[in-house]
């Protein structure tokens, strides 16, 4: 046990010595449109043509007449900034995420009743009561 006490404050001596060692740091006026514009025009274009390449994506547009050529087709001709906005709509669409907080919420519910005594649902709460 004295050995590992030796051992962690002689590496915390170290940490800490080297912590306060003043590190080289470059900073720079950076413009809105740097932050704002996409990294890479043709990656936000490949993420929309990947989505629209998807079955369940190519079954919904078959659903609604739209031919999946003529969705590509569209999006080929679509300017790189329209792109991006499209490919940032498809990362920031739930996947599923109304069912599952509606399941989360239910479970919550349901666990709390439980633990009130008012229900017994589940068989590793202990009642309240």
């Amino acid at each position: 046990m004295k050995s590992f006490k030796k051992f962690v404050s002689a590496s915390l001596i170290v940490c800490i010595t080297t912590a306060g060692l003043p590190f080289s740091a470059q900073a720079r006026m950076v413009a809105t449109e740097e932050i704002t514009a996409p990294a890479s025009p043709s990656a936000s274009r490949d993420a929309v043509n990947r989505f629209l390449a998807r079955d369940e994506v190519r079954q919904a547009m078959l659903g609604q007449g739209v031919s999946p050529q003529a969705a590509l087709d569209r999006v080929a001709a679509m300017s790189d900034g329209e792109v991006a906005q499209l490919a940032g709509r498809i990362d920031q669409a739930p996947a599923g995420g109304e069912v599952l907080g509606l399941l989360f919420t239910v479970f919550i519910v349901l666990l709390v009743t439980d633990i009130m005594g008012l229900t017994k649902v589940f068989s590793f709460t202990r009642s309240v009561r």
